[in-house]
């Protein structure tokens, strides 16, 4: 039998919309309801005024940090965290499983939790199932957390697997060590966007009498339709009569989505986290209060709002405000988006009980997701298009049907990172696939002390390397005591042209990536090093073949991890040839390399597996189904291996052969396809 008392009060026509009510050890609760997060006992540069005037019915406050400070003495010694805090409604604790996603490269993982140093004073610290429950009942929390393992949503079957089994054991131990505590436990259902891992999670936690249940493993990593899908597929798996919780989602569209598909529970920093850069979110549209066009404005900042900020300031004094940087800036929006995002959930739930749910969702879907009705950010955009000029050289500037923009080579239509957000694919393909962050910082490494080489064959507009450089760099903010453990980096960037490069940083506002003192310097000086990490970027200008002999005379310049990425075939052929891939293979000779590329063509991963790599499927983006990864040897691969299932369909393949192959040398590129050692 539940805790929570839950009744379910009425459910949408024609949605999966729910408002339900359930009453914790403090107050009653009514949903849909969004959380404001308060990681450390408070909510960021808010006062309990303000969230008491918001009407937060439950507010989110951190295991793992309070773990380090202030620590289980203090909260038993105050009788918990209500009382610490002075907060007199309800309280649920994530468990620490963020930290276990977010600090990936700072932990050590195993079957009994999750091995953490204190960034307060560098002891260590072995978060278990039992660990997390503990600290969660000397907190005091109305709704504890099972321990779990979240992973990026677009990892391998296997790896999500893996997590959403490990979670399963976990949430069994965190279930026991609840025992007759009258606080609430809420089980975390995993599986990423996989529907049958989806199911076989649900089906597993809800033989468990748990409170309620969370969805996790979204918003880190997939698009959003697969997010709402997903959301949708898990929702309608849980019992109806316990709690459903979207974990870390999000925007005012997000959560109006996820209310149609069934979903009761939200979290998320957004409203504080962007009102410290200025973003408002209001009822006239979504406000950047960094624009000049505020700079006299005495309008509120939003008609239909009855917070504080609204009643007293201008839209004037705030973008002030936000200009200098001033706390009390951050202070006011922040107060306005947690009423705003109040606000919307007590519209949802009024017209969810009035059964005039599904009219309102149709209007709010095109509402949310507009900008400044008053004075549209687009007209601005048009205007500085008839007189910026957009080409340089062989290139300009592309914008896609998704709002993306890439560059385009005039001479070939050729478009880098055609479909995608460019970095999202940077990210997916050259950062996460090859599991960046977790070879920098691997502990166990013998040569932590030798540099972690990268090559970027084809640095276009820097893309794969901003991205890699850039969440190098985040991974080391979160924790700053990480920097000492960090395998150096060095990373040298390929380019015969560089006016791709040089267009991008003409029009920077276009391609936020570039915003880093990093691309201009490397084109200014060559190379650009880091002030901060052990992180150097040179630059190699020229042709790159006739250039390899000049970066191998130092042992420390044979790469570890190559992102290669010139055009295709049809633009640069000769990098796509057997005699380029049998070159760079020779620089891989007794070493562990290994290559990731776009393309999955079958005549390029048979000039690799005929140059002498190992060859395997890398990850989907966009259109692709598959990219390519090459090895100098079968380590790394495992699963994603080609297999003879694949080799028997090269045989019948009317391109299998490396582009530009003669026909006198096929006989010897058939045999030595066939008795490749990864097929024998």
């Amino acid at each position: 039998m539940s805790r929570l008392n839950f009744r379910l009060e009425k459910v949408a026509s024609g949605s999966r919309a729910r408002a339900t009510t359930f009453r914790t050890l403090h107050n009653e609760v009514q949903t849909p309801l969004f959380m404001p997060v308060g990681t450390r006992a408070t909510v960021r540069a808010q006062t309990l005024e303000t969230l008491e005037g918001a009407d937060a019915q439950i507010l989110l406050a951190n295991t793992y940090h309070l773990l380090l400070r202030p620590g289980a003495e203090v909260f038993r010694k105050a009788g918990g965290i209500h009382r610490f805090m002075h907060w007199k409604k309800s309280v649920l604790t994530d468990s620490g499983g963020f930290q276990i996603f977010s600090l990936h490269h700072a932990r050590k993982m195993n079957e009994e939790g999750a091995e953490f140093r204190s960034y307060i004073d560098q002891r260590k610290i072995l978060l278990t199932p039992e660990a997390s429950i503990e600290m969660q009942k000397a907190i005091g929390s109305d709704i504890m957390m099972v321990l779990d393992q979240c992973v990026p949503s677009n990892s391998e079957r296997s790896v999500c697997e893996d997590a959403m089994e490990l979670t399963h054991r976990w949430a069994v131990r965190s279930f026991k060590a609840r025992g007759d505590s009258e606080q609430a436990l809420f089980g975390i259902v995993q599986g990423a966007c996989f529907p049958d891992l989806r199911k076989s999670s649900a089906d597993f936690l809800t033989q468990i009498p748990f409170d309620g249940f969370a969805l996790g493993g979204l918003a880190v990593g997939e698009s959003k339709q697969e997010r709402e899908d997903t959301t949708e597929f898990a929702a309608e798996l849980l019992p109806s009569d316990r709690p459903r919780y979207l974990m870390g989602v999000g925007m005012p569209i997000d959560l109006l989505e996820a209310v149609h598909r069934g979903v009761d529970l939200f979290d998320c920093i957004i409203p504080t986290a962007l009102a410290q850069q200025g973003e408002a979110f209001t009822s006239r549209g979504h406000l950047s209060l960094r624009r000049s066009v505020y700079q006299f404005s005495d309008d509120p900042l939003d008609p239909n709002c009855e917070c504080p900020t609204c009643k007293r300031y201008s839209r004037s004094y705030l973008h002030f405000l936000v200009k200098c940087q001033e706390v009390l800036g951050w202070h006011l929006i922040g107060c306005h988006n947690l009423y705003f995002y109040s606000g919307l959930m007590k519209q949802i739930r009024k017209h969810i009980l009035a059964d005039t749910f599904l009219p309102f969702y149709n209007e709010m879907r095109t509402r949310l997701s507009v900008e400044d009705m008053d004075n549209p950010v687009e007209k601005q955009r048009v205007r500085r298009r008839k007189i910026v000029r957009l080409e340089l050289g062989n290139y300009e500037v592309h914008s896609s049907p998704q709002g993306h923009f890439s560059i385009r080579q005039k001479s070939s239509g050729e478009i880098m990172h055609s479909v995608n957000d460019p970095v999202e694919e940077a990210r997916r393909i050259y950062v996460d696939q090859p599991r960046l962050l977790e070879r920098i910082w691997d502990a166990d490494n013998k040569d932590s002390s030798q540099p972690y080489v990268i090559w970027d064959v084809g640095l276009g507009a820097a893309t794969n390397t901003m991205t890699a450089i850039r969440a190098i760099e985040r991974a080391a903010s979160i924790d700053a005591n990480s920097i000492k453990k960090m395998r150096p980096v060095r990373i040298l960037s390929f380019e015969n042209d560089l006016d791709s490069l040089r267009l991008a940083l003409l029009h920077v506002g276009r391609f936020p990536h570039l915003h880093h003192g990093g691309p201009s310097t490397l084109l200014k000086n060559g190379k650009w090093k880091s002030r901060d990490l052990p992180l150097e970027w040179k630059l190699i200008e020229g042709d790159f073949l006739s250039k390899l002999s000049d970066v191998t005379g130092s042992e420390l310049c044979c790469p570890d991890l190559i992102f290669y990425d010139p055009f295709s075939y049809k633009t640069d052929s000769s990098l796509w040839s057997l005699e380029a891939f049998k070159a760079l293979f020779n620089q891989c000779i007794g070493r562990n390399v290994e290559l990731y590329t776009y393309s999955a063509s079958t005549s390029v991963r048979s000039a690799l597996l005929v140059a002498g790599f190992y060859v395997g499927r890398g990850v989907g983006t966009g259109p692709k189904e598959e990219t390519t990864i090459a090895s100098s040897g079968p380590h790394g691969l495992s699963e994603r291996l080609l297999d003879r299932e694949w080799l028997l369909k090269w045989e019948r393949s009317g391109s299998r052969f490396p582009p530009g192959l003669s026909d006198q040398d096929r006989p010897e590129v058939e045999s030595k396809m066939r008795l490749h050692p990864q097929f024998v």
